[in-house]
């Protein structure tokens, strides 16, 4: 039988996924893994690595007892990015991996600035000082972990850590080694610049190669972890973010991106490496051009929060989520007077405030849970077209449709209130593992059965189930609270440090 399936995998935050696709994107087998995530104090997010390679095996395997494993003609990887582990001289980890969510750096953020310089920062990585990537932990490893700092053979992103589980040796690719902030994203290779401000030379990094680009093949050990054919090749992927938005086919500047997961994300393609503090910019899954992108860490995150410790609503249970959706759905724009701030996690761009915090405006004895349900989705929808509106003045961007992906995508609510505060028609896209897709695309290319990613991309992309347009009049009711908005951080940020300041003491 012909090799005619490839293997698309995400490792995120909380599981893994994996998922078989022909070439023209239709699923044939899928599997998955729950993570556990350890919070071992404030501000402090790991997990072991060892749990990643475990939990890939057993998607995997939900594969390969479906699908002859001779027919996987290639395999990629998609990941939670920012997140890296410590290999030591054996290739073991030396300690538990520090997240994307990890604020343990907060407090070393401004001696990185003074060593490499904000805008020369910005101008190498494309990104802002922000404790998210691996820059300014790895510094922190070197004052708070002397030791491990010293001990580590090599610092290394997910998909570097799962090929040498895979194949004997780590490596990785450009859009995996991109968000750790330690990347010259011109020049397409690790800054000795940027690796000189967290302490460490770019050969304590893997080999990073463009997409598509083979890493190696699977070998006897890990072929009879997973089910794979021993020799399967393993073929360059990316972070979580840039392979959905490749799952999803935004290469075009008017398509983007939209994940509504944990985290809200979206992307826009620019051929160029434009900067700005308002967005970060990354390289393209593709392996050419960059992506424009925006980033909130407080997405369903924060509705889980909300749902689960405020409410004791499982999100899960669907007849209460539709009575609560209903309510809110029920309610005008602007939720009776309720504005809010989505800073549950700090701010990314375009403020770049890690003590930064939510806050919920206008309460009343008035206002029920539909209410701030409501306003909950509003702020986080407000901080899009926001971010949207600056795009638009400083890089001439005018995307004329998100494609969504993530978990609340799937809700009605979610999508309407997106459209109608951004002003741009949000397709639900059918592909329900757009980052497993995207990472299935890199491998099509890879492993012959595509002449190119883009090629892929546009074979194997879903179709959209439903597009919601924007409301003209809902529309110019959020372009007014849009206004209160803007005003609304500037104004409150003082006092909101204070307050983070206070509860640290």
């Amino acid at each position: 039988m012909p090799a005619d399936l490839v293997l698309g995998i995400d490792l995120s935050t909380t599981a893994a996924k994996a998922a078989a696709f022909d070439v023209q994107g239709r699923l044939h087998a899928a599997g998955r893994a729950p993570l556990s995530l350890a919070r071992p104090a404030p501000d402090r997010f790991e997990q072991d690595p060892r749990d990643w390679w475990a939990a890939l095996c057993q998607a995997v395997a939900g594969v390969t007892a479906t699908v002859d494993p001779g027919r996987i003609a290639g395999l990629a990887l998609a990941h939670q990015r920012e997140t890296f582990a410590c290999l030591g001289p054996d290739g073991q980890p030396l300690r538990p991996a520090m997240l994307w969510l990890d604020g343990r750096a907060r407090g070393h953020l401004g001696a990185v600035i003074d060593r490499i310089g904000q805008d020369r920062l910005r101008a190498l990585s494309g990104k802002a000082a922000d404790f998210g990537p691996a820059l300014p932990k790895i510094a922190w490893l070197a004052s708070e972990e002397p030791d491990t700092h010293r001990r580590t053979a090599l610092f290394c992103d997910v998909q570097a850590y799962l090929v040498q589980a895979l194949t004997g040796r780590a490596r990785t690719s450009w859009a995996s080694a991109d968000p750790l902030a330690l990347f010259d994203i011109g020049a397409r290779r690790w800054s000795e610049e940027l690796c000189a401000a967290a302490g460490i030379t770019p050969e304590r990094l893997p080999e990073a190669l463009p997409p598509g680009a083979p890493l190696g093949a699977v070998s006897a050990t890990a072929a009879a972890a997973t089910g794979l054919r021993e020799g399967t090749p393993v073929l360059a992927g990316g972070g979580d973010g840039q392979m959905a938005g490749l799952g999803v086919d935004a290469l075009d500047p008017r398509r983007a991106y939209l994940n509504l997961g944990t985290a809200v994300v979206f992307g826009v393609f620019c051929p160029e490496p434009r900067q700005d503090p308002a967005w970060r910019t990354m390289t393209s899954a593709s392996g050419r051009g960059y992506v424009l992108e925006s980033s909130l860490r407080s997405g369903a995150l924060l509705s889980d929060w909300y749902l689960r410790r405020q409410l004791g609503v499982d999100p899960r249970d669907g007849a209460a989520m539709a009575a609560l959706e209903a309510e809110a759905a029920s309610l005008p724009p602007g939720s009776g007077g309720l504005l809010l701030l989505p800073y549950w996690e700090g701010a990314m761009n375009p403020h770049w405030d890690p003590d930064a915090r939510g806050a919920i405006l206008g309460l009343t004895d008035a206002h029920g849970r539909g209410h701030v349900y409501r306003a909950l989705i509003e702020g986080v929808a407000l901080e899009q077209a926001l971010v949207l509106d600056l795009m638009r003045g400083a890089a001439g961007i005018e995307v004329a449709e998100f494609a969504a992906v993530g978990g609340v995508a799937a809700s009605d609510l979610w999508c309407g209130v997106m459209a109608d505060a951004t002003g741009v028609a949000i397709e639900r896209s059918e592909t329900v593992e757009a980052a497993c897709l995207g990472a299935a695309m890199c491998a099509a290319a890879g492993a012959g059965l595509a002449e190119s990613i883009e090629a892929a991309a546009r074979a194997m992309r879903g179709t959209a189930t439903a597009t919601f347009h924007p409301d003209a009049g809902r529309r110019g009711r959020y372009a007014a609270l849009l206004g209160i908005y803007r005003d609304m951080y500037p104004q409150l940020s003082g006092l909101l440090r204070r307050l983070s300041a206070f509860t640290r003491d």
